[in-house]
């Protein structure tokens, strides 16, 4: 899906252990977010971060533990978006949300120019530009 202009980030922050039905929380969410046919999703792993229980979680001290903060940041129309926040509401039983106004910009790929051009070059710039 091609987003350009005015669209709404959601950032939805949890733990790395966070789960839905034995699978990670940030996969569940992505994979929804996928079928539900938002514009776009991202999950970042945190180094370092705390939350609710004011526990700093860190990736410098030696531990086996996946405690660590997992952004997962989902880009869409405001409707689509605020449609979106049901599938939250039951897969987030501990976490932080936040929605932000953005502006989308959409940059394409040669091989998207290939199908807009049919000759992969550049498209052309405007007169008296770059």
């Amino acid at each position: 899906m091609r987003l350009q202009g005015p669209a709404l980030r959601l950032t939805v922050f949890v733990c790395e252990s966070d789960t839905w039905h034995h699978r990670p929380l940030y996969f569940e969410i992505v994979h929804r977010a996928h079928r539900f046919g938002l514009a776009g999703a991202s999950v970042v792993r945190g180094i370092e971060g705390y939350g609710a229980s004011s526990r700093i979680h860190t990736v410098r001290i030696l531990s086996l533990t996946e405690e660590m903060p997992v952004e997962i940041t989902l880009i869409d129309s405001e409707e689509a978006i605020r449609a979106f926040l049901p599938e939250l509401d039951e897969l987030v039983p501990e976490g932080l949300a936040v929605l932000e106004p953005v502006e989308a910009i959409h940059y394409l790929g040669s091989s998207a120019r290939l199908a807009a051009t049919g000759t992969g070059e550049p498209f052309p710039h405007p007169p008296g530009g770059s």
